[in-house]
């Protein structure tokens, strides 16, 4: 049967060939046409001037920390077990499971990773050797575009995203074919939040809050301590006070900015 069933390089590859293509869509189209420029957070200047990350630097970045997630994603699986169970013929675990059980496990899911990641992150902002080691990596790249989502230091990146994706696959339960389709759902999330983009019609950005603007905000100057949540749902920030609004306003020589506001100190 060799050493990985087929539903388990699904759940470890299917996150890292959605990244790249996603995000290759995003680069195709900002870079070779003027589709999206009316859209654009950053001007193609600000990219230069403000990011210190190098764009080398961020693909081999990525691609450090994507091997050491299919690492841990091999290891989870392996002793989960459940992607074995269904590649050797168990019953239960080949049988589709309901649509509401799946969808339950589905939003667990969603819901454990938001919660992870926000207080994961939030705690690499609040520990200034934490941040200065580790988080502060991620944030060499000042005005987000879509391949930079995952870079950071391999550190933060198994402390914040790998491990939060670990837990959620264990707490929600979810066969390794789901778990597949979460995977690859969250990671279209996070590649659309730091595409640097906030179309009106992207249906991802119109279904959360949680959006490409909204993290924005985060990735701007002095924004470190506030719109920590990340990638669904805002319900942490605005539940510990670290939420803060913004808005959109057209950009001098073309696009968008994103105005934020100071958090809401009542809530």
């Amino acid at each position: 049967m060799g050493f990985m069933s087929g539903e388990e390089l699904v759940v470890t590859l299917a996150p890292v060939a959605v990244y790249w293509v996603y995000a290759g869509i995003y680069e195709a189209l900002l870079q070779h046409t003027t589709v999206l420029d009316r859209y654009r957070l950053h001007s193609r200047r600000d990219e230069e001037t403000k990011n210190i990350a190098s764009r080398k630097d961020v693909v081999r970045g990525v691609l450090l920390q994507q091997a050491i997630q299919v690492a841990i994603s091999v290891a989870v699986l392996k002793l989960e077990g459940r992607g074995a169970a269904a590649a050797a013929g168990d019953g239960r675990a080949a049988q589709p499971e309901p649509f509401l059980v799946a969808a339950a496990r589905f939003g667990v899911a969603m819901l454990v990773l938001d919660a992870w990641q926000y207080f994961m992150h939030r705690l690499m902002h609040s520990v200034p050797c934490m941040y200065r080691r580790f988080h502060s990596w991620h944030h060499r790249v000042a005005a987000p575009y879509a391949y930079a989502a995952q870079y950071g230091h391999p550190v933060d990146g198994v402390l914040t995203e790998t491990l939060s994706g670990a837990a959620a696959y264990v707490a929600s339960g979810m066969t390794p074919r789901a778990a597949a389709a979460f995977f690859a759902f969250a990671t279209v999330k996070g590649v659309d939040d730091h595409c640097g983009v906030a179309a009106p019609w992207n249906p991802i950005q119109a279904a959360f809050r949680n959006n490409a603007a909204y993290h924005d905000v985060h990735h701007q100057r002095g924004g470190g301590r506030r719109n920590f949540s990340q990638p669904f749902f805002v319900v942490w920030d605005r539940l510990l006070g670290t939420h803060a609004p913004y808005a959109l306003r057209q950009r001098d020589g073309g696009g968008l900015e994103v105005r934020a506001f100071k958090p809401d100190p009542t809530r």
